[in-house]
């Protein structure tokens, strides 16, 4: 039985620490963009479906909630208001899962009831998951 982290896990928490640590002094529009660097440059190292997933989901997370700010989250593509992350997409790649995921954090406004999905697996973008995507940010984020 395994105890502790795995490689994986360690490597996503040393990627944000990291992060923090290159962001740290950086203020306003300085760090603005040094966030959407960092995110662009996640995507660029991605391959495969999960390179086109990542960038799909970056161009409807700036269509359809253009006052979310990109950044990285644990080296994955992240989308946040305020500083805190919204949505994200975890690729595959990174875990050596079947599937990326598109999550939504805790601001993420996606609150229904006692219980909601936050999690989605994404194997590609059709039609239907790239609407489907676009609600759920449209709901996650609102402008408002």
């Amino acid at each position: 039985m395994a105890t502790g982290f795995s490689d994986e896990e360690r490597a996503a928490m040393k990627q944000r620490a990291e992060e923090l640590k290159t962001m740290k002094g950086l203020k306003g529009l300085a760090k603005l963009q040094k966030e959407n660097e960092a995110c662009l440059e996640a995507i660029e190292k991605l391959e495969g479906a999960d390179r086109a997933i990542a960038e799909r989901v970056h161009v409807i997370v700036l269509e359809e909630a253009p006052h979310l700010n990109p950044k990285t989250f644990y080296g994955f593509p992240a989308y946040a208001k305020d500083g805190k992350v919204v949505v994200f997409y975890q690729p595959a790649s990174k875990f050596k899962t079947r599937y990326g995921t598109v999550s939504f954090d805790e601001t993420a406004q996606l609150d229904d009831g006692p219980l909601w999905p936050v999690s989605f697996a994404v194997l590609e973008v059709t039609a239907e998951v790239e609407q489907k995507i676009r609600e759920l940010v449209r709901r996650a984020a609102p402008a408002v």
